[in-house]
């Protein structure tokens, strides 16, 4: 990058006006950006807006591969587009600060100021704005249903249990944003039992009156006895003035539910009052003439004092909001609706607080609720299980595995969601008055796509810091035929995920795996083909569609699949910490735990460009997911019992390492992990035949190298399909060993060889059994053709990609049909031959194959 490059960005999508706080990532050229250079950022005024910079990556010979950026936009900056480029800022110093002391931690963005408790049960001790405390006592809360058998009659206790806040940091402490991290356990009230762990992370930016909050929990109770009954976030608001001053607003599917605790509706209210009432209604502060309203005042004491609301989201397409007086008496319907916002707002004519959680009603059942409102203080609780449908039931499907009907890997009873997390967002709003709709609509908006900043797909593709793909080029009817597949496919999924209603707190962000067009549902309850659990790597299908088109629907719908495959496809504590499980009945339940499910090149395209920190933490830990394996060795049923430590197959398990070492060395510079892809790079260029060699070696974690074992082993289409070769390509880029590319050039010259020849070519040793599934390999032979200039290589791949093979083709062009009425449950479209197997590496490899060896595509196939 010269001095005066510059990089543009603009919106993902069109914002609001609302004032925000935006973070994003910029990936850069080896050798564009030393670490020593600055940046600031300009607006397309020419105006100097001000950016904090970090970065995030490197490349190997130092230079920076990724940088992140945070910028507070006010009101006229949030509809411009801006240009990062090399310079010295010359704005002053900012408003926002932090103060820290034993027991607090106090930040002041310029617009408000919160004080975060270090220890104890709640985080937020309050939040102050206008001179005003509109927020204190924020902590987490939750409901535990114990089942229990007595004299043979099963019971159901509910018990509560809050947050115990372990550790409080500053994470990062800028003069744009600062983060808090908050980590602990939740405290059962009535034994003192510590579980489900937590973290917590606020983010503040400067002059800004708002509040992002990632909230992340771990379960690590017993599926048999702990179910979780609720599960939320509380704060106390204070309460000021008449009750017909104080205000409720949710929500719903297209507008908002408004009322106060009073309203001024009486079998009585006429005239003025109406209009008083209308006023009351929008929000205004109501003022009575003591005497000349006295009859009418007397009327609305007499009016039920409603002094909690709240809203369930049970399902994605149901809905109710209800209120009540008291604790000892009913609950009243108010309204119902398929859809909510995920918004309420709760305050007094001197201000309140807004929240809004992101994906409510996609990760029903969710629930808000406000009580106490005609008291000094109201609770304001955001469930993210609401407490009032059956409790989260995180037990197995069966009592048996079914490994001879079903596709579940292992005889093995391992489901246990001992160790998975989920992760849930939500923004606070802190308001001096009750606000219009129009304000509270920017919020529901704002909240629910965040604002986010994004280079050209020119841009991404010309640094080379995210692997190997093409940009989209209609040029030819072949190649518009081939890009209108992979946008149709996409959009199948797009519809398949409303049409099949893919929701749920669990199950929001992942889509399933094989099609029964005989049921014309997917395989839900077959085990191995239900739940995809990232199987043949979508997630990069998606992140590639992404950086290639620069599409919002393709980003959130990546967006939603790397939050959920991260968390809850994966473990993070416990005996299969590191490992995930594969695809199964329930996204656990797998017997299969293995690295490459969560393996980190799964998620950092996503890390990179948002910088989100719950991503690397999960990156963090699968760091040395390899030493899991030696107490669950993969290959356990070939080999029990050996001279190894454990073993691990070239891919997808020595993959998923390097993937995840890759991602630990270019973001910190760490040599050990770095030393250990070498290590085992020069295992491989050790063994008879290289690459080709294996799939199976034994395997050291402590030195990372591999072990030739003299038996051919199976499945040497895994070896490719789980990610291997979009991992190795960015590797390449970063080591620059020739060697290692003739490898990844052998293999895919090799792979599809008539087993005659491959018996030739290595005296017998590889007797080409199981080279299976050609269509996956065209990456590989992409490789191979491009280094060799192998026209012929080249176009036995395209015909890998565009004949028929069975069941791993994909039939262009994509058009589903029309299932008869009354076959199945309401009217739906389906695609009969679908398996997202095949769509996912069809997709990725279509991409990488445009790129390699586009320039050999049969235009009259």
């Amino acid at each position: 990058m010269s001095k005066h490059m510059a990089v543009q960005l603009r919106w993902l999508a069109k914002r609001t006006e609302l004032q925000k706080g935006v973070t994003w990532g910029v990936p850069w050229k080896e050798g564009a950006l030393q670490r020593s250079e600055n940046l600031i950022l300009l607006d397309d005024r020419a105006k100097q807006v001000a950016v904090q910079s970090w970065p995030t990556a490197y490349w190997a010979d130092g230079s920076v591969k990724w940088t992140a950026h945070a910028a507070a936009m006010t009101k006229g900056e949030t509809d411009l587009s801006y240009t990062l480029i090399k310079g010295e800022s010359s704005l002053e110093n900012s408003v926002l600060s932090v103060e820290e002391t034993e027991g607090y931690i106090e930040v002041h963005t310029g617009s408000m100021f919160c004080r975060l408790h270090r220890k104890g049960s709640s985080l937020i001790q309050e939040i102050n704005h206008g001179g005003s405390r509109l927020c204190s006592d924020g902590k987490l809360v939750g409901i535990r249903e114990a089942r229990l058998t007595i004299d043979g009659y099963k019971s159901f206790k509910e018990e509560p249990f809050h947050s115990i806040v372990d550790s409080a940091e500053v994470e990062q402490r800028g003069h744009v944003r600062v983060v808090v991290k908050f980590t602990g356990k939740h405290l059962m009230e009535s034994d003192g039992r510590k579980w489900l762990p937590f973290t917590l992370r606020l983010y503040f930016y400067a002059n800004q009156d708002s509040i992002k909050v990632v909230h992340t929990f771990l379960y690590d109770g017993d599926p048999h006895q702990d179910f979780i009954k609720g599960l939320g976030i509380s704060f106390k608001v204070p309460m000021k003035g008449e009750l017909y001053n104080r205000h409720v607003r949710i929500a719903g599917d297209a507008g908002f539910f408004s009322e106060s605790p009073k309203g001024l509706e009486t079998f009585r209210t006429t005239g003025k009052y109406k209009e008083l009432y209308q006023e009351q209604t929008e929000g205004r502060k109501i003022a009575f003439d003591p005497e000349q309203d006295a009859k009418f005042v007397d009327m609305v004491d007499d009016l039920a004092v409603w002094d909690s609301f709240k809203l369930i989201q049970y399902t994605a397409d149901s809905y109710s909001i209800s209120k009540q007086t008291k604790e000892e008496c009913c609950w009243v319907k108010a309204a119902v609706g398929n859809r909510a916002g995920g918004l309420m707002y709760v305050g007094s004519d001197h201000g309140g607080l807004a929240i809004g959680v992101r994906n409510f009603w996609q990760k029903a059942p969710s629930a808000l609720q406000a009580s106490h409102l005609s008291l000094d203080e109201a609770d304001l609780t955001v469930w993210f299980w609401s407490p009032d449908v059956q409790a989260m039931d995180l037990r197995h499907y069966d009592t048996v595995t079914h490994l001879k009907s079903s596709y579940e890997g292992f005889d093995e009873m391992r489901s246990t969601p001992y160790g998975i997390g989920n992760t849930n967002e939500l923004h606070l709003w802190c308001l001096e008055a009750t606000p219009t709709l129009q304000s509270l609509k920017e919020m529901l908006e704002e909240k629910e796509d965040p604002a986010l900043l994004v280079c050209s797909p020119e841009y991404y593709y010309s640094t080379g810091a995210m692997g190997v793909w093409s940009l989209p080029d209609r040029s030819t009817p072949l190649k518009e035929t081939l890009e209108d597949g992979l946008d149709r496919l996409f959009e199948f999924y797009q519809n398949e995920i409303e049409q099949r209603r893919w929701y749920g707190f669990w199950d929001y962000g992942d889509v399933m795996h094989s099609y029964d067009p005989v049921r014309h549902t997917w395989r839900y309850d077959i085990g191995g083909c239900a739940w995809q659990n990232t199987e043949l790597v979508p997630n990069l299908w998606l992140w590639y569609m992404f950086l290639r088109s620069g599409r919002k629907d393709v980003f959130r719908i990546a967006e939603a699949m790397a939050r959920h495959t991260s968390e809850v496809d994966v473990y993070h504590m416990g005996e299969y910490a590191g490992l995930g499980s594969r695809h199964n009945v329930l996204h656990w339940g797998c017997g299969c735990k293995e690295a490459r499910i969560g393996m980190s090149g799964l998620h950092k395209i996503y890390y990179y460009l948002t910088a989100d920190e719950r991503i690397g933490d999960i990156m963090d830990e699968v760091k040395d997911s390899d030493y899991t394996t030696v107490h669950l060795d993969p290959m356990r049923a070939y080999f029990p019992k050996d001279e190894f430590p454990t073993h691990a197959r070239s891919g997808p398990d020595w993959a998923a390492f390097s993937s995840n070492w890759l991602t630990r060395w270019e973001r910190y510079e760490d040599t050990y992990y770095r030393d250990k892809i070498l290590t085992g790079i020069q295992s491989l260029k050790n063994m008879p035949f290289r690459l080709l060699t294996g799939p199976t070696f034994g395997y050291d974690p402590g030195t990372g190298v591999l072990h030739y074992m003299d038996a051919e082993t199976n499945g040497h289409h895994l070896i490719i399909c789980m990610g291997a070769p979009q991992v190795w390509m960015e590797l390449a880029a970063m080591i620059k060993d020739p060697e290692w590319e003739d490898m990844l050039a052998e293999f895919g010259e090799f792979y599809n060889l008539p087993a005659e020849e491959k018996m030739r070519r290595t005296s017998g040793a590889i007797t080409g059994k199981d080279w299976a599934i050609p269509m996956l390999s065209t990456t590989m032979m992409a490789i191979a053709a491009a280094r060799n200039n192998d026209k012929a290589l080249a176009e036995q791949a395209w015909s890998y990609l565009l004949k028929d093979q069975a069941h791993w083709q994909i039939n262009l062009p994509v058009e589903s049909t029309d299932v008869q009425p009354l076959a199945y449950i309401r009217e739906i479209k389906e695609l009969q031959g679908i398996s997202t197997n095949t769509a996912s590496q069809w997709s990725l490899n279509v991409m990488i194959c445009l790129e390699l060896i586009g320039r050999w595509l049969p235009e009259n196939s």
